[in-house]
């Protein structure tokens, strides 16, 4: 089977795909699209890993969403072990998550301490990640207006320096992964770009601009496409629930930003992903 696209960030795990599983996997098989099924509490987690190990054409991440930090648990043995299996490429959804907090109606709040929780958690899957050798699969969600978060992560993960992996004395160990569903500007982007994280863009390209500038600045290694299904389906299906072989239209968006023929930013996407999640050798 010949696979054209790539997505690297679905939930078919999840509510809203979950209830027609079956179906949607076998028209990613048949559509040529590749997966990577993301975890975001311990149970999706798992389903995807099961997914993963059950289809040749679909991968896994594990991990607790920053929004789940103050519901659930980081059982750090209980992901380490999902690490173990062999097509599990990555760790996360993880990371922090201020819009929700800044858009937040009276008594309509986190609980006192969130914003340290979701630090703390998710600090503990960049350990995870370096202790297994895995890249990272980063939420990141600034407030409203502002590019808070970014500026946040970028300044922590700057913190481990761009070296290769080395003993902590010798100043810093290698972090490594990719910024999903990014709706940072330019400024922010350089900063992983420059630490090897790579920007990852879903449908939104489709109806809005706002991110035209960031994807035409990305390196050509450094983008990657997803569509976060079942959320923020693309025109022509904007409104309906999304699907991962949508990420074609993902893929022709990139294509008529960058001003480049659809079929070299496919194989480019493709690459990139592969290299990042490093899952050429398991298709």
């Amino acid at each position: 089977m010949q696979f054209k696209y790539i997505d690297i960030h679905c939930h078919p795990n999840l509510s809203g795909l979950k209830e027609n599983q079956d179906e949607v996997i076998a028209k990613m098989a048949e559509e040529g699209v590749l997966g990577v099924v993301v975890g975001t509490n311990l149970e999706s987690s798992r389903e995807a890993v099961k997914l993963a190990e059950q289809y040749k054409h679909l991968y896994a991440t594990v991990g607790l969403h920053p929004n789940y930090t103050q519901k659930e648990k980081f059982d750090i043995s209980n992901f380490s072990e999902l690490l173990k299996h062999e097509k599990v490429v990555g760790v996360g959804e993880c990371g922090v998550d201020y819009f929700r907090q800044s858009t937040s109606a009276p008594g309509d709040t986190h609980q006192d301490g969130w914003k340290e929780k979701q630090w703390e958690v998710f600090k503990q899957h960049v350990e995870l990640a370096l202790e297994h050798d895995k890249p990272l699969m980063i939420h990141c969600r600034p407030s409203k207006g502002s590019m808070d978060a970014y500026e946040e992560v970028a300044t922590y993960l700057e913190s481990f320096g761009q070296c290769p992996d080395i003993d902590q004395k010798g100043g810093g160990r290698h972090v490594k992964g990719n910024m999903h569903f990014f709706v940072g500007n330019v400024e922010v982007a350089r900063r992983f770009w420059s630490l090897g994280f790579t920007t990852s863009f879903t449908g939104v390209l489709t109806f809005t601009k706002d991110y035209d500038e960031v994807v035409r600045e990305a390196p050509a290694d450094m983008i990657l496409s997803e569509t976060d299904a079942p959320w923020a389906a693309p025109v022509p299906h904007r409104g309906e629930t999304n699907h991962p072989t949508y990420v074609r239209y993902v893929a022709e968006a990139i294509a008529r930003i960058r001003e480049e023929p659809v079929e070299e930013v496919q194989k480019t996407l493709f690459a990139n992903a592969k290299r990042i999640f490093v899952i050429s050798s398991k298709i």
